[in-house]
């Protein structure tokens, strides 16, 4: 099986950290066991943003929000962004695009409609978490 190099959008992170039996748990599980994570300097700022929180301190302690981003850091590879792309409805979600494109990603998984209208973008998959699951390789 061909390891595929994937782009995990920050909804799809923080969905998988609320519940690991969910599609978004268990696509981030298989991407991060069988697959090479990719990101950008900016898609983890976002993600330690928005994991920093305290919106999720009822859901999820702050103790476990840091352990997914210590599980993490050793499973991504992170890309130097050199070219910058407008092509989502949403500018802020074109961090993800320049991820994918700096990292030589095959996929990136989202849930986010403004970035799944795009499939493929630049020969790069754009696949929901059931998506990404359910295709074969």
């Amino acid at each position: 099986m061909t390891r595929e190099r994937v782009v995990i959008d920050t909804n799809v992170l923080v969905s998988g950290l609320l519940s690991s039996t969910s599609a978004p748990g268990r696509a981030v599980e298989r991407a991060a066991t069988e697959d090479q994570l990719v990101a950008s300097m900016a898609t983890l700022r976002e993600l330690t943003a928005t994991l920093s929180s305290p919106r999720f301190d009822r859901y999820v302690s702050s103790k476990r929000r840091d352990a997914l981003l210590l599980r993490l850091a050793p499973l991504v590879e992170i890309v130097e962004v050199v070219q910058q792309v407008r092509a989502c409805r949403d500018p802020d979600d074109d961090k993800f695009f320049e991820a994918a494109l700096a990292g030589r990603a095959d996929v990136i998984i989202t849930g986010d409609a403004d970035l799944l209208v795009l499939h493929p973008f630049r020969q790069v998959a754009i696949l929901s978490p059931t998506g990404y699951l359910d295709r074969s390789r």
